[in-house]
């Protein structure tokens, strides 16, 4: 057997493998789930590592930094993988930035936060964009909107609510009110009242379908069996708004969140109202940004928002989610390859990724 056939078989192995488009893309998302080795530097590298692409042939793959010192490798100088990657060290930093964030009565200014991080203005708000899939502007306005929900649920007068939130003044707050709650904050305390929301029932081979729009965007996409409950449900998050169905060219909404349901290759571009706190807020931007035909686990969402330890919290994310397909949370699965945990049934789920496996 001559020597490039002696080498087919190992690099056919190699390139089989999903881990080595990581390795040819050179991802960063990657690193720290796995390793791998060079048979001809006896080094072993990060998934990111910018050296010259090894030969396939000579790649040898490992679950951790030990199993590849205990097949004698030493760790590469250029990727330095037995230290904290570049992202790792990112994240850390960023999440010290949040911290701050979260305990500031008033914010602080886009300089002043670039300098606790010691990095210039620029770079540190790319790096807290790519690590939380907000800015920094953002995210701070969404750790509000969860304060100020939380208390005009329990405070005395609206007023009372939007200083208790951090507001140093109302004119402020009712400036960017109608982003933040989706209605005034009135009819929010009073569950939606002077509120219109425009909905429609559909069928589509999945069941029911109901897709619900407040005068930002829409703001319920829903699916099941019984189409009364669907209405239920939705009467029941906005009890006192003015429910209007029927209407012709609504219908027509549907329609085409129909269409994408049968044919994802068609793809759904809406104008959407996304009210959650801002750590969903953060797991429903990545889910936006998951592409139809690709599948990621709930543990790769918790890496790429910065919060590896926050795998249950990305489900619970998953589960509050109230966008069906628009915010596509049926693109994620357990570790293991299965399918579970999704709002409208593990079927549906099943059925919306066998669709897309075909992309």
């Amino acid at each position: 057997m001559n020597q490039t056939a002696k080498n087919t078989k190992p690099a056919g192995i190699t390139e089989k493998d999903p881990r080595w488009i990581a390795i040819a893309a050179r991802d960063p998302l990657a690193d720290g789930k796995f390793y791998y080795s060079v048979k001809t530097t006896g080094v072993y590298c990060r998934p990111s590592c910018p050296a010259r692409l090894a030969k396939p042939e000579n790649v040898q793959l490992y679950n951790s930094r030990e199993d590849a010192e205990k097949a004698g490798y030493r760790p590469c100088k250029r990727c330095k993988p037995d230290q904290p990657s570049l992202m790792e060290h990112h994240t850390a930093k960023v999440e010290g930035i949040c911290r701050l964030i979260e305990n500031a009565e008033i914010m602080p200014s886009l300089e002043q936060l670039a300098s606790h991080a010691g990095m210039s203005t620029y770079h540190f708000h790319r790096t807290f964009k790519a690590v939380t899939g907000l800015t920094p502007k953002n995210y701070a306005a969404a750790l509000r909107a969860k304060r100020v929900r939380n208390e005009l649920d329990r405070s005395d007068t609206v007023t009372a609510a939007i200083y208790d939130a951090g507001y140093n003044s109302n004119g402020r707050f009712y400036a960017t009110s109608d982003y933040i709650l989706g209605m005034t904050p009135s009819s929010y305390r009073a569950g939606g009242v002077n509120t219109e929301i425009r909905f429609a029932i559909g069928e589509c081979s999945l069941g029911a379908i109901l897709v619900a729009m407040s005068a930002r965007g829409v703001c319920a996409i829903a699916l099941g069996d019984d189409p009364d409950a669907l209405v239920r449900e939705l009467q029941d998050r906005f009890p006192h708004a003015e429910l209007i169905g029927g209407e012709s060219e609504f219908e027509q909404l549907v329609a085409k969140v129909v269409g994408f349901i049968e044919a994802p290759a068609l793809g759904l571009d809406l104008p959407l109202d996304i009210q959650g706190t801002a750590f969903q807020q953060r797991v429903w931007q990545v889910l936006r940004e998951i592409p139809a035909g690709v599948k990621v686990s709930y543990t790769d969402i918790a890496q790429q928002i910065g919060s590896p330890k926050s795998v249950r919290a990305v489900a619970g994310a998953c589960a509050a989610n109230m966008l069906a397909v628009a915010i596509p949370c049926h693109r994620v699965i357990r570790n293991d390859g299965a399918i579970s945990g999704y709002r409208w049934g593990v079927e549906r789920k099943r059925a919306l990724l066998e669709r897309e496996s075909s992309l």
